[in-house]
């Protein structure tokens, strides 16, 4: 008995090198499946909401530049009212007014979503704060 127990204790054999090979393997497989996620286009849709500038002047909604919109893909709520007509914005076109003191959104819709891409708090007849 006292043999075996040395036999066992003497054996420095053990199983560490294919423990190494199989964590090597699984994080070879790992990494082939998240750049291949990445080349195939698996990640998602990452589409962003327009980045767009207006502005309040004499009661008016201003588009001011920026990312080209849709004038049919806007809509203006919360104080003020109205939304671009079709066909794209140019800087200068008026896309709604200002029909309270609150706050005035400017909401693109398109996409199938909708998102607010420019706020601004307005009182005493249209003038932003």
């Amino acid at each position: 008995m006292k043999e075996k127990i040395k036999q066992f204790v003497a054996d420095k054999r053990g199983v560490s090198p294919v423990i190494g090979v199989v964590l090597m393997v699984a994080v070879v497989v790992i990494l082939a499946a998240v750049i291949g996620a990445f080349v195939l286009g698996l990640g998602g849709d990452q589409s962003q909401a327009p980045q767009a500038s207006f502005s309040v002047d004499n009661g008016d909604i201003i588009y001011e530049g920026g990312d080209p919109l849709d004038g049919g893909d806007i809509e203006v709520t919360g104080a003020g009212n109205g939304g671009g007509s079709g066909g794209e914005l140019s800087a200068g076109d008026t896309v709604g007014s200002v029909s309270g003191d609150g706050t005035v959104r400017v909401v693109y819709t398109g996409d199938g979503g909708s998102t607010t891409i420019w706020q601004t708090q307005v009182s005493g007849g249209g003038g932003t704060n």
